[in-house]
């Protein structure tokens, strides 16, 4: 298993960042242009527990899965959302997003990806992987928030 975690500063107010990450399908776009569908299969009223049926697309290949809520917290100051889902039979992953908010223009963003490879000869191309994906998409989510506000 490896993990990933990385923080970033964002201005922009903490509500604008998490409308990107627990908003509309088109405001996750914006974020992950991958990602081409997020339909609810099942909600829970407390929202942990909840699971979404996510498309992907890779290239051609079109990747579906169900993305399930493992916590979730929305308070004016600190929103955690943190999801896991399995990937090609492959990998188990678990993504952890903190939000808290520094002052009405400014926002803290704390990203963790767990990565657990199912089978035993994807293990050695976790050996070599690098925290590019994750850099990149904190860069990602600042330049969106902050060209919106």
């Amino acid at each position: 298993m490896k993990t990933w975690t990385k923080a970033i500063n964002i201005y922009a107010p903490i509500e604008n960042i998490w409308r990107l990450l627990d908003g509309s399908l088109a405001d996750l776009q914006k974020i992950m242009p991958q990602v081409v569908e997020n339909k609810p299969m099942k909600i829970t009223e407390e929202v942990v527990g909840s699971v979404y049926r996510q498309k992907y697309k890779e290239g051609k290949r079109i990747e579906e899965y169900d993305v399930e809520t493992l916590e979730y917290k929305n308070t004016p100051d600190k929103k955690i959302l943190k999801v896991g889902f399995t990937l090609a039979n492959m990998f188990e992953i678990t993504a952890y997003y903190e939000l808290t908010k520094i002052n009405e223009t400014k926002t803290s963003f704390t990203y963790t990806v767990t990565n657990n490879p199912l089978k035993w000869f994807v293990k050695l191309f976790l050996l070599f992987a690098s925290d590019k994906v994750v850099v990149e998409f904190l860069e990602r989510v600042k330049k969106v928030a902050e060209a919106q506000y």
